[in-house]
């Protein structure tokens, strides 16, 4: 479950990231690093709660993608960006680090849960 709603949230930020962007007037300013760290947080969650040993791992490819996103980008009508692959990182590794940590907690607890089979 973890890996297919993990691939489903790297669709959806290649949809996001990769379409040419319509002209018009300048958004919220600071936004668009808002949203790529709230983005790049989310797309760790999943692998980082299932799998928590391996949180640094999962942190460390969300970068990669983000750099392979930040490559693609101006061959796709958009601009690459210094800014946006920091925001990936910094989103990346602190949704990887939160995750892993409440998903051991939780794993904790459901152990102490369940009876003892001696």
């Amino acid at each position: 479950m973890a890996h297919a709603l993990t691939a489903l949230l790297v669709f959806i930020i290649a949809v996001l990231t990769l379409v040419p962007q319509a002209s018009g007037p300048m958004g919220i300013p600071g936004f668009d690093k808002l949203a790529h760290l709230v983005a790049f947080a989310v797309v760790t969650v999943p692998l980082a709660w299932r799998f928590p040993h391996l949180w640094r791992g999962v942190a460390l490819a969300a970068l990669a993608y983000g750099g392979i996103i930040e490559i693609v980008q101006p061959f796709m009508g958009r601009t690459t960006s210094w800014g946006d692959l920091l925001a990936d990182g910094a989103g990346a590794f602190a949704g990887a680090f939160i995750a892993s940590r409440i998903g051991k907690q939780w794993r904790g607890r459901a152990d102490l849960a369940q009876p003892n089979n001696r």
